[in-house]
């Protein structure tokens, strides 16, 4: 039986349709507007939301990101808050799938197994933890499974033949496609040579493919949409929710920026 992540990627394929995949860190600037941010994005046709575990030394981050990070951490925003965010709105009847993104410390110190049980209570559909290579991942990845939460790994540019078999030999949910080598946010993307490496990759790979860092317009979610199964948007959303902090514009106008990805990403796939 398929979770809601893969039911949402075959309810994709069949529309001939590409996946729109907003980050959001979570309490920034604070967990109320990360809820009224959530509701945002799937009113904007977000099809799979990445919700931000902010962490003190996130390596894999740029500036903007790791501001955020700084910003939810000063807010005192936790793992457990996170969890009782995405259990409120699943109450609520809340139905895009959300993905816990973040680094191995936070979720290490939860603990792994608590983690996997109060995740999946919560109603969180998977878990993407940056620093966790899948060698190193059997202590949160066998829980998670248990409890039949996906487990989305990280294929870069460097990475060869080896590296893309041991992650898909543990990878579910879809695989994500680091565009570059570097820091998110840190240069645009070429999506030429993206589009060659993504085909290469679905050589070895079943699963959907999504394609992030260094996407920030919806032309450039258009380019990517015309050979990904998923476009992810990070720091161009973050630097407009830190530009518009303190504005009662700030909801609506990251509403509107991901509606106008989204439609992007529609446009792309009908063409």
């Amino acid at each position: 039986m398929k979770g809601r992540i893969g039911q949402m990627f075959a309810t994709l394929k069949r529309r001939g349709e590409v996946a729109l995949v907003p980050f959001l860190m979570a309490g920034d600037p604070d967990l109320d507007t990360t809820r009224a941010l959530l509701l945002a994005a799937a009113d904007a046709g977000a099809d799979l939301i990445e919700l931000g575990v902010p962490f003190s030394d996130p390596t894999a981050d740029g500036p903007v990101i790791q501001r955020a990070g700084v910003r939810a951490l000063a807010r005192g925003t936790s793992l457990r808050q996170i969890l009782e965010l995405v259990a409120d709105l699943r109450a609520g009847g809340f139905a895009t799938p959300i993905i816990l993104f973040g680094y191995y410390n936070p979720f290490f110190h939860y603990g792994p197994a608590r983690l996997a049980a109060d995740a999946r209570r919560a109603g969180v559909d998977g878990l993407l933890v940056v620093d966790l290579p899948p060698e190193e991942a059997d202590e949160l990845w066998k829980p998670a499974r248990a409890e039949q939460l996906d487990v989305i790994f990280l294929l870069a540019p460097t990475s060869d033949e080896r590296r893309i078999k041991a992650v898909l030999r543990k990878a579910s949910g879809f695989v994500y496609f680091v565009s570059m080598t570097g820091i998110t946010g840190s240069k645009a993307i070429d999506t030429a040579d993206v589009a060659g490496m993504v085909a290469t990759l679905r050589r070895h790979c079943r699963l959907p493919v999504g394609v992030g860092f260094g996407i920030s317009t919806p032309e450039q979610a258009a380019a990517v949409a015309e050979f990904a199964d998923a476009v992810v948007v990070g720091s161009a959303i973050t630097r407009l929710i830190e530009m518009e902090t303190g504005s009662p514009s700030l909801v609506p106008s990251v509403g509107a920026f991901m509606r106008a990805l989204k439609d992007a990403t529609r446009r792309s796939a009908a063409a």
